[in-house]
């Protein structure tokens, strides 16, 4: 197949004209959106859910997170990463993955979902899929089973099955969000401790699974190897690129997460220590004062 090289300046000017506007995306995030909008509103006051209305910070992370979906799914963005470049499709799916769900989780108020928890059937199910072995199981083996290279191939080919894997990818690292950001009283984020252990466990899968693609010293998805070369990148750069941009997007992101949770939890077992030894300090006062007031007592 012969291969085409696109000049730089060139191929940058006219590739933000590709825009491809799908149906089925635009209707589905219409109608999220759409449903997000009624909770907090028309439905906060029709099913009594609270008094608290949800806040313009909670709302404005919810819409980006529906424009970063939108833009990763219709943008130049979709069309680098389903016809020139394998990095293109990472940094794809670091926006779907890392980005959009953290925003979407945090933009939900935790009253939303007060109604369906009184339904015993979705309330066991939702325990389920969002304890934090289920997430982070489902998570890994979603985007491992993805990034196999004959069903990453067929996924590129058929845009049904496409639509599917970014379904999956985006549902899955929701779950896995979930136990570390969830603000429900029904569905609880686990602990600090257990925060730490749990961005552990998924900053080294990150590596396990990207570091073959990373350090591999030959081209293992043949789609791209097809591909148009452009930017003068070869197809074992863009791979080697895209690699990195999942091993060290995520492992940096689930790292610093890591640290800023220590840091809290510390402080907070800091503060917890100062608070127990002031309150053993004025038992002791007070055992003090009573001591020396029976002694008083009994000497006169």
């Amino acid at each position: 197949m012969v291969m085409t090289y696109f000049d730089f300046t060139e191929f940058w000017s006219s590739i933000w004209t590709k825009w491809h506007f799908h149906p089925d995306v635009l209707i589905g995030l219409a109608v999220i959106l759409a449903l997000y909008l009624w909770v907090i509103g028309p439905g906060r006051i029709k099913l009594g859910l609270s008094d608290t209305p949800a806040t313009s910070k909670q709302i404005l992370m919810f819409v980006s997170s529906i424009l970063i979906i939108l833009f990763s799914l219709i943008s130049p963005l979709h069309e680098l990463s389903d016809n020139f470049l394998f990095s293109a499709h990472m940094l794809q799916h670091v926006l779907l993955t890392l980005i959009v769900p953290p925003l979407m989780i945090a933009g939900i108020p935790g009253w939303a979902f007060k109604p369906v928890m009184k339904i015993k059937t979705f309330a066991w199910i939702a325990r389920l899929l969002t304890h934090p072995i289920i997430t982070f199981s489902a998570f890994n083996l979603v985007f491992s089973f993805w990034h196999f290279p004959a069903l990453y191939a067929t996924s590129v080919d058929f845009h049904s099955l496409h639509v599917l894997e970014h379904l999956m990818f985006i549902s899955t690292a929701v779950m896995m969000w979930w136990p570390l950001m969830s603000s429900s009283k029904e569905l609880p984020p686990i602990s600090e401790p257990a925060k730490m252990l749990y961005l552990l466990g998924l900053a080294i899968a990150q590596i396990l699974v990207f570091a073959p693609i990373t350090f591999s010293d030959a081209p293992l998805y043949e789609f791209y190897v097809n591909a148009p070369v452009v930017w003068s990148l070869s197809n074992l750069q863009d791979q080697q690129i895209g690699g990195l941009i999942m091993k060290v997007g995520g492992g940096v992101l689930f790292m610093a997460l890591f640290i800023r949770i220590f840091l809290r939890w510390a402080q907070s077992e800091r503060d917890n220590t100062k608070r127990l030894q002031k309150k053993q300090i004025e038992i002791n006062s007070v055992k003090n004062k009573t001591s020396s007031s029976f002694i008083s007592s009994v000497n006169s």
